[in-house]
């Protein structure tokens, strides 16, 4: 296949670099990738400033593209102007730390597949339960069979896949396991900072998880020693409570809209 391959940790982080070695050998891979780390920047994109788009080497060889923007820049910067022929898939990562739960709202990583599943290309984003990482052997055996597994499917429109990996050696893998996204409860404190200028300022300085108990969740997968495959989709809408609203807003609430006009 066609390759497109992005990051938000920036294009000269190692798992960008990984990934690249991993799908290298049977694919033919095109890299375009955030200039600097853009962790957490979620579905951002650049209006306000232009788009700026340099080569980038790696070892002494050219290795991609490097765009003075986020995830999803890289995206639609690169389906729109950048390469041709277009992919015929998009893989966002190696991330550093898993995108579990309500993570995948931050993530520029999962934001960048979810770019790409809106302009209808099959999509998927890569984490990997560590920060740093520094096993990469379980996407190293896992991800090329993954990719063969769903290469020839037909994804269904607007969906791509959240995979984390466990970070553990590659024969500690149990297995893959389907998930839906869990709930972390986060507990974060701020540093309270005063600048040379005398002016407070606050970095937030700490992040701990509770992870999602419930054994079909992504958290607790991957908790387990399991890959954690997660379908996910742009829309937001929350369908059970339609009803409700059109009940609360319905017929039989006219009277507020009259009372509102004045009629």
């Amino acid at each position: 296949m066609r390759i497109l391959i992005t990051n938000d940790d920036g294009i000269y982080a190692k798992g960008i670099e990984v990934l690249y070695h991993i799908l290298a050998p049977e694919h033919d891979v095109y890299v375009v990738a955030p200039e600097t780390e853009q962790s957490a920047v979620g579905h951002a994109i650049t209006f306000l400033d232009p788009l700026r788009v340099k080569e980038v080497k790696r070892n002494g060889v050219f290795f991609g593209y490097a765009v003075n923007g986020t995830p999803a820049d890289c995206v639609k910067l690169a389906i729109r102007e950048l390469m041709r022929p277009l992919p015929d898939m998009v893989i966002s990562g190696i991330n550093h730390g898993a995108n579990v739960g309500e993570n995948v709202i931050y993530s520029g990583t999962v934001s960048a597949a979810t770019e790409a599943a809106m302009l209808g290309f099959p999509s998927m984003a890569v984490s990997i339960d560590a920060y740093p990482a520094k096993d990469y052997s379980g996407p190293i055996a896992f991800l090329p069979k993954i990719i063969k597994l769903v290469e020839n499917k037909n994804f269904p429109r607007g969906v791509s896949l959240n995979i984390n990996f466990p970070h553990c050696p590659a024969e500690e893998i149990r297995g893959i396991k389907i998930t839906r996204q869990g709930h972390l409860k986060y507990a974060e404190t701020y540093d309270r900072r005063i600048d040379p200028r005398n002016r407070v300022y606050y970095w937030l300085c700490s992040q701990t998880a509770e992870y999602d108990s419930d054994e079909d969740t992504d958290s607790h997968a991957i908790q387990e020693k399991y890959i954690a495959i997660t379908p996910i989709h742009y829309d937001l809408t929350h369908y059970p409570s339609l009803e409700l609203l059109r009940k609360w807003f319905g017929e039989e609430n006219r009277s507020c809209v009259k009372s509102a006009i004045g009629k």
